[in-house]
């Protein structure tokens, strides 16, 4: 069995999980997340504890192992803390305003990009040039994330565009006469 597979993952109170058939449902106070398990692997819940168990010696089952701990770890994390991700917007009149359930944000070109969120995803923005993405699916977090980078990416000549907070751009000389 794999190494991250064989740690056991302890269950915070407030979260509830249910295991019926091959179906997993973890119930928090930021919301409801299922995970559907591999036939070759499987969970046992005991006393606030969840440790994957393989059901076959096969060398898939010891990868999916690790996988479905890590998975449902990230549940278990995001129905209780939840996931969050920052961005920030570098660049001359770059802005960026969280209006309900859409991201209105002004990136330089000819018009502005509404880019609506997903359920279960929601953005901040404590001043024009922070974005800050929450939800509890770190899966659904990570990815509007990176649609939203995705727009106007970091140049790598002045660094303009939209970059995690976290993110390093190494930037580039000029071409020289």
């Amino acid at each position: 069995m794999s190494r991250v597979g064989k740690s056991p993952i302890t269950v915070p109170k407030g979260a509830e999980i249910s295991i019926a058939n091959a179906l997993l449902t973890v119930k928090g106070p930021l919301g409801t997340l299922t995970h559907t398990l591999h036939p070759s692997v499987g969970l046992e819940h005991k006393d606030g504890v969840i440790t994957v168990a393989i059901k076959d010696s096969s060398p898939e089952a010891n990868a999916l192992s690790g996988t479905t701990r890590a998975l449902v770890n990230n549940m278990v994390v995001g129905v209780t803390q939840g996931f969050e991700r920052k961005l920030s917007l570098v660049g001359v009149g770059y802005r960026a305003q969280a209006q309900g359930n859409s991201l209105k944000l002004q990136l330089g070109f000819s018009h502005e990009i509404n880019y609506p969120l997903p359920t279960g995803v929601k953005a901040e923005t404590p001043s024009q040039t922070e974005i800050i993405i929450k939800g509890a699916n770190k899966q659904q977090v990570g990815q509007v994330a990176a649609e939203v980078r995705a727009y106007r990416s970091p140049e790598p000549y002045k660094g303009k565009g939209v970059r995690y907070v976290d993110e390093v751009v190494h930037l580039k000389e000029t071409k020289k006469k």
